[in-house]
């Protein structure tokens, strides 16, 4: 069997999506099907190229949108493969259940705890909310595939969702079920060694090397609507920015 025809053809007769898209689409659907396993590697672009019978640069575009999102990785003189870690990018707001689908695996949340409280002086000055006002909190270990792969801490606003059942495996889906998903946020990424409480929930080392994403999620009407805390496994998750050089 070909790789074209373990990942399904091109259909040359769809005129709403050009043969990039086309081909991002069924290489994102072979992995989350798993027909493609991480570390799996793909044929050489030339070799794509003819399969689909598409031009190499069409093929190059594919594969460097698919790079960016973390789907696949390239290795220096080895070639493109399906990413093994988890390769999560910057530039797109997405939550964690969306990332670990878009990859092909299996998304879980344990609860550590969840309530309703009343703002912090600190969550006051980050969420722009008065003294007093009653916001929800979530701490959970989220997990792919079974494993443990981060211990997140949110704090949202109270506004923004009915009562604290609605979250179920997706935070960022409850908010956009109440129209009030971030749609862009401010994020800072610092190393850190796991103290014994993330240590134990995450099941390694104390001191274990593990990374901090500290994010603020904003409405389109620029209000705050979130503050988390995310503390990930640092043997697992790579974090990857686009930079562009300004012109």
């Amino acid at each position: 069997m070909t790789f074209a025809e373990r990942i399904g053809r091109l259909d040359a007769a769809d005129d709403h999506a050009p043969l990039y898209r086309q081909l991002q689409r069924a290489l994102r659907e072979a992995i989350q099907k798993k027909v493609l396993a991480p570390d799996d590697a793909l044929p050489a672009e030339r070799d794509l190229a003819e399969e689909f019978s598409i031009s190499r640069i069409t093929v190059r575009k594919a594969l460097d949108g698919l790079v960016s999102e973390g789907l696949l990785t390239r290795r220096q003189g080895a070639g493109t493969f399906v990413a093994a870690r988890v390769e999560k990018s910057f530039s797109k707001l997405t939550s964690f259940t969306e990332d670990m689908i878009s990859r092909g695996r299996v998304p879980r949340s344990e609860w550590i705890s969840r309530g309703e409280g009343r703002v912090t002086p600190e969550e006051s000055l980050t969420l722009g909310l008065s003294p007093g006002t009653p916001v929800y909190r979530f701490a959970r270990i989220r997990f792919a595939d079974g494993a443990p792969m981060a211990v997140e801490y949110t704090t949202i606003a109270a506004f923004a969702l009915p009562s604290t059942e609605v979250v179920g495996t997706s935070l960022y889906e409850a908010l956009d079920a109440t129209g009030h998903r971030p749609v862009r946020a401010l994020q800072r990424l610092r190393a850190v060694l796991f103290q014994a409480e993330q240590a134990d929930l995450l099941g390694v080392p104390v001191k274990d090397a593990g990374l901090l994403i500290e994010r603020r999620g904003f409405l389109k009407d620029g209000r705050a609507v979130e503050v988390t805390q995310s503390y990930y496994r640092g043997d697992a998750y790579d974090f990857v920015a686009e930079l562009n050089a300004l012109s």
